[in-house]
């Protein structure tokens, strides 16, 4: 196994690590998806090694796919579940993190409502940080596993047309997966209704569309993001059956393309909306390759802080 350590002592974001972070993930990632393939799906990595999973938000996908994770390697796993709970304020959150810490946790995973609350956790305690998303900001192991699936299926991602269709005014994973792919040389276009794309994205050296179809014929994979109503404090379109309409990603489109394309989804899908059951289902969609990879790419990036703590 790869003995070495990310440039950080904490993944609070892509923005804050290199493109060769990102590739050091990416190779133990190709070894630890060697390991979840095996009979024997453990290994003693982080053995003697307790990580805390800090959840203030509901989520099923990323949580579950870090504890499997936290588990192949052995970790001691500490659950804290608070997706109603009033906890809002960085002077709560650090009470709630600094009586879990005296139980001598080592590596603590969060996420939270609040934009910058793992950033604010990585200044007041001494344990490992991961960001596994803080409010519209960032969602970073989502981003590594998205173009860890579509190296896995295109090789190097440089030169590669990337395109990110949906609600990025609210999407976490929109925001990591450009500053992620970019790293990696891939060309980037966010694509959705004017009112979903936020007004200077352009500033992040990203191209936009408001034309799906032109989109799906310009890129070598789409992304597709889902509506996120819970975000949404007003109506930013008319209605989900508008929307399917003329942003949605149906079969019809995929059959005028004069080529393939990879088609990719972080979850949850809403069927029939942003991505028909035709599309989803389909031998173009990679979107189940996604979560077995999440697995291995989340051990990588524990593995990696975790080799950085001393006594490792």
């Amino acid at each position: 196994m790869i003995n070495s350590t990310l440039s950080s002592k904490h993944l609070l974001g892509i923005k804050d690590i290199s493109a060769q972070d990102i590739k050091l993930i990416f190779e133990t990632a190709d070894n630890f998806k060697d390991v979840i393939n095996r009979p024997i799906k453990k290994v003693p990595s982080l053995r003697d090694i307790t990580v805390a999973n800090l959840f203030f938000e509901n989520s099923t996908r990323t949580k579950l796919s870090f504890e499997l994770a936290e588990k192949r390697l052995s970790a001691d796993v500490v659950n804290f579940s608070s997706g109603n709970s009033s906890v809002k304020k960085g002077e709560t959150l650090l009470d709630t993190v600094n009586n879990i810490l005296s139980m001598k946790v080592d590596m603590v995973v969060i996420r939270h409502p609040a934009q910058g609350a793992p950033h604010f956790l990585s200044q007041h305690i001494d344990a490992n940080i991961i960001n596994a998303g803080d409010g519209t900001h960032e969602h970073p192991t989502q981003a590594l596993l998205d173009a860890f699936s579509m190296r896995e299926k295109l090789g190097d991602l440089k030169g590669k047309k990337i395109a990110i269709i949906g609600d990025i005014k609210h999407s976490r994973v929109a925001l990591s997966n450009i500053f992620c792919l970019q790293k990696l040389g891939a060309k980037v276009r966010v694509c959705g209704p004017p009112t979903l794309i936020p007004k200077h994205i352009g500033s992040l050296g990203v191209e936009v569309s408001y034309n799906v179809e032109e989109t799906l014929k310009w890129c070598d994979v789409a992304n597709i993001l889902r509506i996120q109503l819970e975000r949404q404090d007003i109506k930013y379109i008319p209605s989900l059956r508008e929307y399917a309409l003329h942003f949605g990603v149906n079969k019809p489109m995929l059959d005028r393309l004069d080529k393939e394309i990879l088609i990719m989804h972080p979850g949850p899908m809403n069927r029939g909306v942003e991505i028909s059951s035709e599309v989803a289902d389909s031998e173009h969609a990679i979107i189940l390759d996604q979560v077995e990879n999440g697995v291995a790419v989340r051990m990588a990036v524990l593995f990696l802080l975790a080799s950085g703590i001393e006594g490792k």
